[in-house]
């Protein structure tokens, strides 16, 4: 096919005190007395108001997530398991509470809940043969994108890749800007720069096009106005700069960072967004303004990166990274185009990782 026939999610609400609409959205997904939702929940709004505003059911099924660590194929599939253990029929809707890790969880799950076999099978491209279970996804931080992206990214037992799908799309995304407010400061830059990252690569890639360029160069503007301007309404900007950033990405592609931070978190455990910022503070070769931006964005909010972490590390420990982040195909093509692979060398790579 010569053009990409891209799917976005078919139904958002956006707007402070939204959440409270979670429980009509539900209420058209419930036929029957039996029908029943399963909601996952970041864990660190156990035991918060937040966690009690959950609009379940008694025959829900409320599970809170642990994402200390990157998601991965295995946590997919115990927690599709736990869903199956719960109930012999399919629920009506999945839930996902929380920020870009929670929320893959949720879209994983509603795949691996109609398609056999387990999650690892599946990491790559258009890999899912039926249609998953109805999903929402409500995002507490933002940045990922993940509210609007066809990949659910998981650590398996070879490499970090996403179950990349049109199925994967959620159905319908609740933006509560409120749910936000009070993430602590570095969570909210690292995955905030996610963000940012997004628009700089896909700006600075051999995939852009108009519809792309349209949603980036919007979605740089609000980060601007996030982390250098300090806007009153910065929680909203974020909300909205995470979504359009997604859809940028979702009609071109990320690039050097995401694939440099690909090998960093599957090999040493980083999560994504502070694993994005490490990398990307060492691309002045690739995006000499966007990384100049960024280092001005950290010194604004007095963000110190770890340092030195791959220097001494053994010399197989970097040789996984690379292998990982070499792999990621589509990612260089964006970088360098045609013959990417002659660019891409383990030599170039190991000089890159570490020097962070």
């Amino acid at each position: 096919m010569s053009f990409k026939n891209f799917k976005c999610v078919p139904k958002m609400i956006f707007g402070r005190g939204s959440f409270a609409e979670l429980d009509g959205v539900l209420a058209q997904e419930r036929q029957t007395e039996s029908d029943f939702v399963v909601f996952l929940v970041d864990d660190v709004h156990q035991n918060k108001p937040l966690s009690e505003r959950v609009p379940n059911k008694p025959h829900d099924l409320v599970i809170f997530v642990n994402v200390d660590e990157e998601p991965t194929t295995k946590q997919v599939d115990d927690l599709t398991e736990q869903v199956q253990a719960f109930n012999t029929n399919v629920p009506v809707s999945v839930v996902g509470l929380g920020g870009g890790s929670t929320l893959d969880l949720a879209k994983a799950v509603s795949l691996m809940l109609t398609n056999e076999g387990g999650s690892a099978k599946y990491q790559g491209w258009d890999l899912i043969n039926n249609p998953a279970i109805h999903h929402i996804g409500i995002p507490t931080v933002s940045g990922t994108g993940a509210e609007a992206s066809r990949t659910a990214v998981l650590c398996g037992p070879v490499r970090k890749l996403g179950l990349n799908s049109d199925y994967t799309v959620f159905n319908q995304i609740i933006m509560d800007s409120e749910l936000i407010a009070g993430v602590p400061t570095e969570q909210w830059f690292y995955t905030g720069m996610d963000c940012f990252i997004h628009c700089v690569e896909s700006l600075e890639g051999t995939y852009l096009n108009e519809f792309a360029k349209a949603f980036a160069e919007k979605s740089m503007d609000l980060c601007r106005q996030v982390f250098l301007d300090d806007h009153a309404e910065k929680d909203d900007k974020l909300m909205m700069a995470s979504y359009m950033g997604g859809m940028s990405i979702a009609y071109s592609q990320v690039g050097a960072c995401h694939a440099v931070s690909y090998g960093l978190g599957y090999v040493l455990g980083y999560h994504h967004g502070i694993g994005n910022c490490l990398a990307f503070n060492v691309l002045e070769e690739f995006y000499p303004e966007g990384v100049a931006e960024f280092r001005k964005m950290m010194e604004i909010h007095n963000i110190t990166l770890p340092q030195n972490i791959c220097k001494d590390l053994p010399d197989e420990t970097i040789a996984k990274m690379v292998a990982v982040t070499k792999s990621m195909g589509p990612l260089w093509d964006n970088v360098y185009g045609e013959g990417w692979e002659e660019k891409v060398t383990d030599e170039m790579l190991t000089k890159l990782f570490r020097r962070i």
